[in-house]
C-alpha cells in the first residue's frame, strides 16, 4: 500500500509575512498558502504555486481570507514565575521615589524573594499560569522564563520546576535561565563572596545536573553585580557547556554588554547605557540586543537604547516583555511591539523581527521565528489587514489562533 503523504494541514487565502528574505518588506506573500506535517512546515508560498488542488495534497484545507499569519511571537525575556505582587513600588515611584531607592529601603527584587520563597511548588504555578495563558493569548508560542526570585538552592530549584510545568501543561515550549546572580539575598549581607561562591560551586551546577537549566543569566549592576562577579559565573556557565546572557546596562555603562559578547553570549538585555564599544563588541560576537520597552515605560526612563547604533553596525534587536513583578508587569508581547515602535523608533517590521526571527536567535533557536519550510509549525494567525497593524493597535484582541509545532492552542 502506497503511504499517504498528504500535509496534515492546509491554511489558503491567507498573507503570509515569512520574514524570509524573498525582497519584500516582511518576506510578504500576500496570496499565500501554508501548509504543515509532522509539526513542520511542507508549503510556506503563493497559493499559485501549489503542485496540485488542496484536497489532493492535505488531510484539511481551510480558507481564511483577511487574516495575516506570522510566526508564532516568541519572548525571548520575562521573570514569570513569581510570588506576590509589587503594586505598592508602582505607587511609591509615582510618588517620587527611585528605582534605586526602593531597592535599598527592602522592596525591589529582595521584596519577590521573600513573597516566592514562602510560596510552595503548587502556588507559585497557580499564581503563574494566568500570566503565561496571558502571553499565549496574544501570539506567543515560546516563551523564556528565569528563576532569581529564589537566591537560595531550594526555591531557585522551586521557580525551575514551575518553569518547566508551565511548558508542560499549557503546550508552550519554555526555555529556562538560571538568574542566581539577580540580587543579594538580606542574610549574605556583608558576605557577597560567599553567595558568589554559593552560586557558582552548588546552585547551577546541582540545577544544571537536574536539566533545569537551558541558559546562565545575571544581573551586572551597581544596585546588582560586578563583572569580576559576573565573569565568575560565566566561566562556571563555559565550564557547563551552558550559554550565557545578561542584564546589561539597564542603570548605567559597566561594560556588560562588551563582556556577554566576550563570552559568544546570546543576548544582552536592556542596553539603555550601553556604549559605542559595547554595540561593536556585540556585533562582532553575533549577541543579541534585547530590548524591553516594559521597563523603559514603567520606570518612566528617559534613555532609550542606541538603536541607531546597533542598525549601524548589525546588531539583531529582539523585543521582548520582561514581564516581572516589579519594574515591568507587561502581559502582552504585543503591546512591547507596539511601545518599542513608539518609545525606541523601531519601524513594525523591526518589531516583528524583534519577537520572532531574532528573538529565536536570542534563546539559541534556530529551527522557528519564519514560515520557511523545514522550521516548527509555530504560527499566529491575525485578523488584521496590514501587518503594521499589529503595532498600531494598543491591546485590543486581534490573535484569531495560534499553533504550536502543528497544533492548535486552545486559549
Amino acid at each position: 500500500m502506497t503511504p499517504d503523504r498528504r500535509w496534515d494541514h492546509l491554511l489558503l487565502d491567507v498573507g503570509l509575512a515569512t520574514l524570509a528574505d524573498n525582497g519584500a518588506p516582511y518576506g510578504a506573500i500576500e496570496d499565500g498558502a501554508i501548509a504543515w506535517r509532522d509539526g513542520r512546515i511542507v508549503f510556506a508560498g503563493p497559493r499559485k504555486d501549489l503542485r496540485d488542488e488542496p484536497h489532493a495534497l492535505a488531510h484539511r484545507v481551510e480558507s481564511l481570507p483577511g487574516t495575516w499569519v506570522t510566526p508564532g511571537l516568541i519572548d525571548c525575556h520575562t521573570h514569570l514565575v513569581f510570588g506576590g505582587d509589587r503594586a505598592h513600588e508602582f505607587e511609591r515611584r509615582l510618588e517620587g521615589a527611585t528605582y534605586e531607592e526602593i531597592a535599598h529601603t527592602g522592596g525591589g527584587i529582595v521584596s519577590s524573594v521573600r513573597a516566592t520563597r514562602a510560596a510552595s511548588e503548587d502556588e507559585l504555578l497557580r499564581q503563574s499560569l494566568p500570566r503565561a495563558r496571558a502571553l499565549l493569548a496574544d501570539g506567543v508560542t515560546t516563551l523564556e522564563i528565569k528563576s532569581g526570585y529564589g537566591l537560595e538552592p531550594e526555591t531557585e530549584r522551586r521557580m525551575l520546576r514551575v518553569a518547566r510545568r508551565i511548558g508542560n501543561e499549557l503546550g508552550v515550549d519554555v526555555r529556562t535561565s538560571f538568574l542566581g546572580l539577580h540580587a543579594l539575598p538580606p542574610e549574605y549581607a556583608g558576605r557577597r563572596d560567599e553567595y558568589v561562591a554559593l552560586v557558582c560551586d552548588i546552585m547551577l551546577p546541582s540545577l544544571a545536573a537536574e536539566d533545569l537549566v537551558d541558559a546562565v543569566d545575571a544581573f551586572c549592576e551597581g544596585i546588582g553585580f560586578t563583572l569580576e562577579e559576573t565573569q565568575r559565573l560565566f566561566g562556571k556557565a563555559t565550564e557547563l557547556g551552558l550559554p550565557v546572557k545578561l542584564h546589561a546596562e539597564q542603570l548605567s555603562d559597566l561594560g556588560g554588554a562588551a563582556l556577554v559578547a566576550r563570552h559568544g553570549g546570546l543576548s544582552a538585555d536592556h542596553l539603555e547605557w550601553t556604549s559605542e564599544d559595547g554595540v561593536r563588541a556585540m556585533a562582532d560576537a553575533g549577541t543579541v540586543a534585547v530590548l524591553l520597552p516594559g521597563a523603559y515605560y514603567a520606570l518612566r526612563d528617559t534613555r532609550p537604547p542606541p538603536v541607531d547604533a546597533f542598525r549601524r553596525h548589525g546588531v539583531p534587536m529582539a523585543v521582548a516583555t520582561d514581564l516581572n513583578p516589579g519594574t515591568s508587569p507587561l502581559l502582552s508581547l504585543r503591546m512591547a511591539m507596539g511601545m518599542a515602535c513608539t518609545l525606541f523608533r523601531l519601524t513594525p517590521e523591526e518589531a516583528l523581527r524583534g519577537a520572532t526571527v531574532n528573538a529565536a536567535r536570542a534563546l539559541g533557536l534556530d529551527d522557528r521565528g519564519r514560515l520557511v519550510v523545514g522550521l516548527r509549525a509555530d504560527l499566529a494567525i491575525w485578523n488584521v489587514g496590514q501587518l503594521a497593524e499589529l503595532c498600531y493597535w494598543i491591546g485590543g484582541g486581534l490573535l484569531r489562533e495560534t499553533w504550536i509545532g502543528g497544533e492548535r492552542i486552545t486559549r
